[in-house]
C-alpha cells in the first residue's frame, strides 16, 4: 500500500471511505482486498447509517486494474486471486446492510464502472465520462459485468462491453442509468451527495436494510458467480493477445510522459 491507500471516516451516521492511487486511482490487489475490508467493516459498525464510497483527486475516479498487476499475473491461480479482488468489493457493497452512494468526480475505466455501477445511488460530475475498456486488451468486463448490466441494462452494458476504445459521456451514463444524478461543478456534486447521505442518515437502520434486501434482490448468487467470472478473465490474461496489448499500452503511456 507504499503508492496507494484506503481511508474510512466516520461522523453523523455517514462513513466515507476513500482510495487513492497515484497511477490515476487505478486498483491494485491490496487496494481492492482493502476496500472489501473497510466497506464490510463500515456496515458492521452500529453507528453508521450510510456509507459514501469515493476516490481522492479531480482527475480521475478510477482506472480499473493496475496494468503493472496484470503484467505480472503468471498463473491461472494468480490471475483468479486478482480478479476476485474485484467480486469482493462488489459483493462488500452488496452485502453491508446500509446503502453506499458513490461519488464519481471525473473519468471511470473498466473496474471504475464496476465500482460506480454497484453501489446502490451514484452521483457525477458532468467529466465522469465510463469506458469498458477490457476487450481491447483480450479479457472482458466479466467480473464487473453483473453490476453494471443491474445497473444500464443488457443493450447498453453490450454497447460498452463491444466497444472499449470509445469514450460515453457522463450524459450518456446518466440516461443509461449508471448516475442518479449528473452535476457541473465539484461543489455541487459534493452537495447532492451530502444531501442523500445525511438524509439516510436520520431513517431506520433496520427499515434501510429490508428495503436494500429487496433491491438487490436477484443477485443471491454473486458469492459464486462473481468469482467464476474473475477465473475467466484469470486465464485469458495469460494470453499472448493480452501481454502485447497491455505492453504496448504501457509503451504508449510512457512516451507520452516524457
Amino acid at each position: 500500500m507504499s503508492e496507494g491507500h484506503v481511508k474510512t471516516s466516520i461522523a453523523d451516521g455517514i462513513a466515507t471511505i476513500s482510495f487513492f492511487h497515484p497511477k490515476s486511482n487505478s486498483l491494485p490487489a491490496a487496494i481492492l482486498a482493502d476496500l472489501a475490508r473497510q466497506i464490510e467493516q463500515a456496515g458492521a459498525a452500529p453507528e453508521v447509517r450510510v456509507i459514501v464510497l469515493r476516490s481522492e483527486g479531480e482527475r480521475a475516479f478510477c482506472a480499473g486494474a493496475s496494468f503493472d498487476e496484470l503484467v505480472a499475473i503468471d498463473s491461472e491461480a494468480d490471475g483468479l486471486a486478482f480478479f476476485n479482488g474485484f467480486a469482493l468489493v462488489i459483493n462488500a457493497i452488496r452485502q453491508v446492510p446500509c446503502f453506499v452512494l458513490g461519488r464519481v468526480q471525473a473519468k471511470a475505466v473498466g473496474g471504475g464502472v464496476g465500482l460506480a455501477a454497484a453501489v446502490d445511488v451514484c452521483y457525477a460530475h458532468e467529466s465522469a465520462a465510463v469506458k469498458l475498456s477490457e476487450l481491447a486488451i483480450g479479457i472482458g468486463p466479466f467480473v464487473v459485468g453483473p453490476a453494471v448490466e443491474r445497473k444500464v441494462g443488457a443493450a447498453a452494458f453490450g454497447l460498452l462491453s463491444t466497444d472499449p476504445a470509445t469514450w460515453r459521456s457522463a450524459e450518456w451514463a446518466l440516461h443509461a442509468g449508471l448516475y442518479a444524478g449528473m452535476f457541473v461543478s465539484m461543489e455541487e456534486l459534493d452537495a447532492a451527495v451530502d444531501a442523500h447521505a445525511r438524509q439516510l442518515s436520520t431513517y431506520s437502520a433496520d427499515a434501510m436494510h429490508e428495503l436494500k434486501r429487496t433491491l438487490w434482490r436477484g443477485t443471491e448468487d454473486w458469492n459464486t458467480l462473481l468469482p467464476e467470472r474473475a477465473a475467466v478473465s484469470g486465464r485469458l490474461v495469460l494470453s499472448a493477445f493480452t501481454r502485447k496489448a497491455i505492453a504496448d499500452f504501457k509503451r504508449k503511456t510512457a512516451a507520452r510522459s516524457e
